[in-house]
């Protein structure tokens, strides 16, 4: 039994193991870029249905704006590291939804939504920079579909590779609504691990500071976050992307190589 458990493990990671380009690290990927954009279009447009857009003209702007530079950082460094592939099928879109959640996010595909309540603690295009920012390079990384993966891994355990391939598209649907869990009626999203928190937190300084925007910013901003953690009621945005000292300690050892990409 250990053996076959053994086996089955060893031809996952030859079938499922990719590196996550921007970085290095190696990342477990049982499931088609087309796939997860798929899946990815499908759960937003769900959400989009019932959601309100904001009719707040000013910071409508500010989220196209601040988005669009991020989008144009981040699309400039992937041309230079000749991994344009990486973004193959996204269509960026911008939307500011009318709710007083604290919360923002970016699907596979690169659509964007920001919500009402975040915009007094982001304050202004800086602060929203870091938050977008953020929430990009998780996109970029493929961190849904990492999710996903390990998902799938964990719920069909030491079974065949050829029986877990098999099924895998009608079991990815029913995993796709918690990993995309947006809002209470689509369920709990799945929380990023630690390591792929950093890693968002990297590149995303990265990234801010390529569309113009100062990347030690994001210490004031996550100190502002960090502070609502204390109140009764936590910020959606936190249940998924926690904020703590060692977090903000982690940020501080990142600026130095994120101020090489800013130029005032």
């Amino acid at each position: 039994m250990i053996k076959k458990i053994a086996i089955f493990f060893t031809l996952v990671l030859l079938v499922g193991c990719s590196t996550v380009p921007l970085t290095g690290r190696r990342q477990l990927l049982l499931v088609s870029d087309a796939e997860v954009l798929a899946l990815s279009d499908s759960s937003y447009h769900t959400y989009m249905a019932t959601a309100v857009k904001s009719a707040k003209t000013a910071e409508n702007a500010r989220v196209t704006r601040v988005g669009k530079k991020l989008v144009t950082a981040v699309e400039s460094y992937l041309k230079q590291q000749g991994l344009t592939a990486q973004i193959n099928g996204y269509t960026w879109s911008f939307s500011l939804i009318k709710d007083t959640s604290v919360n923002a996010f970016c699907m596979p595909g690169g659509k964007i939504v920001v919500y009402e309540g975040i915009l007094p603690v982001t304050l202004d295009d800086a602060g929203l920079a870091v938050v977008l920012g953020h929430e990009i390079a998780h996109a970029v990384a493929k961190h849904s579909s990492e999710r996903m993966s390990q998902q799938l891994l964990t719920n069909y355990g030491a079974s065949t590779l050829s029986a877990l391939m098999s099924t895998k598209s009608a079991s990815t649907q029913k995993i796709a609504m918690t990993v995309f869990g947006l809002g209470a009626e689509m369920g709990v999203a799945l929380p990023y691990s630690r390591k792929q928190e950093y890693e968002a937190d990297r590149l995303g300084l990265i990234f801010m500071a390529m569309a113009g925007y100062d990347p030690s910013l994001s210490i004031s901003f996550w100190q502002r976050m960090s502070a609502l953690s204390g109140k009764s009621s936590m910020p959606e945005f936190l249940s998924t992307h926690p904020s703590d000292i060692k977090r903000i300690a982690n940020l501080k050892t990142l600026l130095p190589e994120a101020l090489t990409f800013y130029k005032k």
